[in-house]
């Protein structure tokens, strides 16, 4: 799917490189940057996919699941730099207007707007079916920060292509040049909104902050709802990748028996999977110092027959350690 957006895009750059400058239209040659910086975020796309795809080594022990996720920062700070480049000859285009075939300009755009809405669909359905398991947060519907960055890329291309052919018909009607760059002033606005949120994103994951829409309170809340938990502490939830995410904590439990304390970091792991995607866990236990000896033991079966156990043990003077 990347292979052939990669192949269609790189002819549509050609095409309006060539109608933007027969045209005289800063817009079409704005959609020309616009496409450029989608060509190279779909080339670093294809390469993360491959990437991501590599098993872990001695010295990579996590792989390389952050390629997705630095691919996305490159293709996004990339877009900020060609924003604030289209503001810049914006402005010379409105103190100085030039002529502009606004005819070309419509046709052009049109067969952009096409060609950008079925990239935009194909990315979102590969997205959607890759994930179709998991949750997929947000319009874009896709939970892989890799895949939602190119498809934000050909969503935002999409909309501004379709308000150059908007402009050119204004043009057409009101012989009115300022059009031109005031249309690129708007296409640079949506390219530099676009972008900051992927970045917000992917620096929050390089970061190792808690993965977006996570709360470390409600994990930390559920983790103590365990029988046999009393205290959670040094709890840390992060991002391997766009998917993957990871927790170490510190969980102070009862002094009991080994057998009963894998019980407990069993159902710990299984609702930290089940209800927060989490399953990458380093968990450390603690025990309670108890007041008197032996006996503090919070059984995790039947507690019952776990007490009468204890209890026939210190008659028989017998010690679990």
């Amino acid at each position: 799917m990347l292979r052939i957006s990669l192949g269609v895009t790189a002819l549509y750059i050609a095409l309006l490189l060539v109608a933007g400058l027969r045209a005289h239209s800063l817009a079409l040659l704005s959609e020309a940057g616009h496409n450029l910086s989608d060509f190279l975020a779909l080339l670093l796309s294809l390469a993360a996919v491959y990437l991501e795809g590599r098993p872990p080594s001695a010295t990579k022990t996590y792989g390389y699941r952050r390629a997705g996720v630095l691919a996305a920062l490159v293709n996004s700070v990339a877009l900020v730099a060609v924003s604030f480049l289209i503001f810049y000859e914006a402005v010379r285009r409105m103190q100085h207007p030039e002529r502009v075939q606004a005819g070309l300009m419509i046709w052009v755009a049109a067969a952009g707007v096409a060609m950008n809405a079925a990239i935009a669909l194909l990315l979102w359905r590969t997205g959607r079916d890759a994930h179709s398991s998991k949750p997929t947060p947000g319009l874009l519907g896709t939970p892989d920060v890799n895949v939602r960055s190119a498809l934000l890329h050909e969503v935002g291309d999409t909309v501004s292509t379709a308000a150059v052919i908007v402009g050119g018909w204004a043009i057409l009607w009101t012989g009115q040049y300022w059009i031109d760059p005031a249309l690129s002033f708007g296409i640079g606005a949506l390219i530099l909104w676009s972008s900051f949120g992927i970045v917000r994103e992917t620096l929050n994951i390089l970061l190792e902050g808690t993965p977006r829409g996570m709360s470390l309170d409600e994990v930390e809340t559920a983790v103590r709802a365990i029988a046999g938990v009393s205290d959670v502490h040094d709890l840390h939830v992060w991002s391997l990748g766009s998917e993957n995410h990871a927790l170490s904590a510190h969980v102070k439990i009862t002094d009991m028996p080994t057998s009963e304390s894998d019980a407990i970091l069993r159902e710990i792991n299984e609702k930290l999977g089940r209800r927060f995607g989490i399953h990458h866990t380093t968990i450390q236990f603690e025990h309670v110092v108890c007041e008197t000896a032996h006996a503090c033991v919070i059984p995790v079966g039947d507690e019952e027959e776990s007490s009468e156990r204890i209890r026939s043990e210190h008659e028989h003077g017998e010690h679990r350690h």
